[in-house]
């Protein structure tokens, strides 16, 4: 018996987390960001839908927050504020695909 494996030869568990955050690669949308007097847009992979991000863009250009908060694809919290959007372009959900198929 191989370490790590149960009588039935099944992988072990994921770490607690591990599922939801794998869900959320699995379907990305890239979202590019222009900010006024900045020289370079923002760019990330987000793991929120598509719907999410155009809501929490409204939300902060209808100035019911002073900050675009968005989450990329490592957990990590992109924060602009709502007054220095130039625009923001949202890309079409993917799948992402593994293997030789991808090329």
């Amino acid at each position: 018996m191989c370490a790590g494996y149960g009588a039935d030869h099944r992988a072990p568990a994921p770490w607690p987390g591990q599922g939801d955050r794998d869900r959320r690669r699995d379907k990305a949308v890239e979202v590019k960001i222009g900010v006024q007097h900045a020289p370079r847009e923002i760019v990330l992979e987000s793991g929120q839908t598509a719907e999410d991000v155009e809501r929490a863009v409204a939300d902060a250009l209808g100035g019911k927050t002073e900050l675009l908060s968005l989450v990329d694809e490592h957990g990590r919290k992109v924060l602009v504020p709502a007054d220095r959007l130039a625009y923001v372009e949202i890309g079409e959900q993917t799948t992402r695909k593994v293997g030789f198929g991808t090329l």
